[in-house]
């Protein structure tokens, strides 16, 4: 029983990979290695080199290693840098999920784990947002997200596809020195190379509506989060009944001042973080409820933030 991981050569497919060996389920990659590292995939799981736009590429990819199953994280994922360049994350987020699934009807695939965001929420105005929040994203890549939970129900309303998607937000630390986030927008990898290179790390807005003035969000271990696509795809396999979207949140949140305060603690360096602007798409504040996944999909916290920080610091001075 083989599932075919897309974007799982990227730092969240790539542990996803890790995850699903860890129970023993084999996969199949498909990357096309704009952001993704060949070296992430383990050199048992096949990669197949392409674009999620390439319709045929993806049937031929799952009529040939059997693929019972898609967990689907490739995908443009900069929300900042979407404000800019819309069409291209449409392209790849709305288009790349429509070929997809045209592919996974060709051939019968019938259950998909697809990667969704909390920032479908946008700022909600409640202190705690659950499955039932409103949404209002507030950047393209929100609304592409949003349009990929919409495209799986309305193709199951039409097919048999079973289906679920999980929203979740800054997803961070590494399970092992080899796998580490290489994004240049996430926080940590921004805030740990300038560290490396002797540069100050920065807050970029000091003004939102929050404690400390700094954004607060989720941060959830990168371990725990695979560890529930797993889960999921498991139950879709078994033919279980899962809710069309989860949470995969803390229930609590950390102010990005608070990430730096851990941060100065995990690689004892101490410093003053530099004052920037805000960033335009980044909402003030995001904490969600993980009641329903805890549920479901073996969801739990099992790390605290000093931990993330610290493998993700481990991983980041391994390489």
């Amino acid at each position: 029983m083989t599932w075919l991981v897309t974007g799982g050569a990227g730092y969240i497919g790539s542990h996803v990979v890790r995850a699903f060996g860890q129970v023993g389920l084999s996969t199949v990659v498909l990357d096309d290695l704009s952001s993704g590292h060949k070296e992430f995939v383990p050199g048992d799981v096949p990669l197949v080199e392409g674009s999620i736009l390439d319709t045929d590429l993806i049937a031929d990819t799952l009529s040939q290693h059997g693929v019972v199953g898609v967990v689907h994280l490739a995908g443009f994922k900069y929300a900042g840098v979407s404000v800019s360049r819309p069409l291209h994350t449409y392209e790849q987020n709305v288009t790349g999920t429509v070929h997809l699934l045209e592919a996974m009807a060709s051939q019968g695939v019938d259950a998909i784990v697809f990667s969704s965001s909390a920032a479908v929420y946008g700022t909600p105005d409640v202190d705690l947002v659950t499955e039932t929040t409103a949404t209002h994203p507030e950047s393209p890549y929100g609304e592409s997200k949003l349009i990929g939970e919409w495209l799986l129900a309305d193709q199951a309303r039409a097919t048999d596809l079973r289906h679920t998607s999980l929203r979740y937000f800054n997803v961070v630390g590494s399970a092992t020195d080899d796998l580490y986030d290489t994004s240049p927008h996430n926080l940590f990898p921004l805030v740990l190379d300038a560290l490396a290179a002797g540069r100050t790390p920065r807050i970029n807005g000091t003004d939102y509506p929050t404690p400390d003035g700094t954004c607060v969000r989720d941060y959830l271990h990168v371990a725990d989060l695979a560890a529930s696509h797993v889960a999921a795809a498991q139950a879709l396999a078994e033919g279980r009944t899962l809710e069309p979207v989860y949470n995969l949140g803390s229930g609590d949140g950390s102010s990005v001042r608070e990430i730096m305060t851990a941060v100065a603690q995990a690689t004892g360096i101490d410093f003053e973080p530099e004052l920037a602007p805000r960033r335009p798409g980044d909402p003030a504040r995001i904490v969600a409820s993980g009641e329903l996944a805890a549920r479901d999909l073996d969801w739990r916290m099992r790390h605290t933030l000093l931990g993330m920080v610290t493998s993700a610091w481990s991983a980041r001075q391994a390489h």
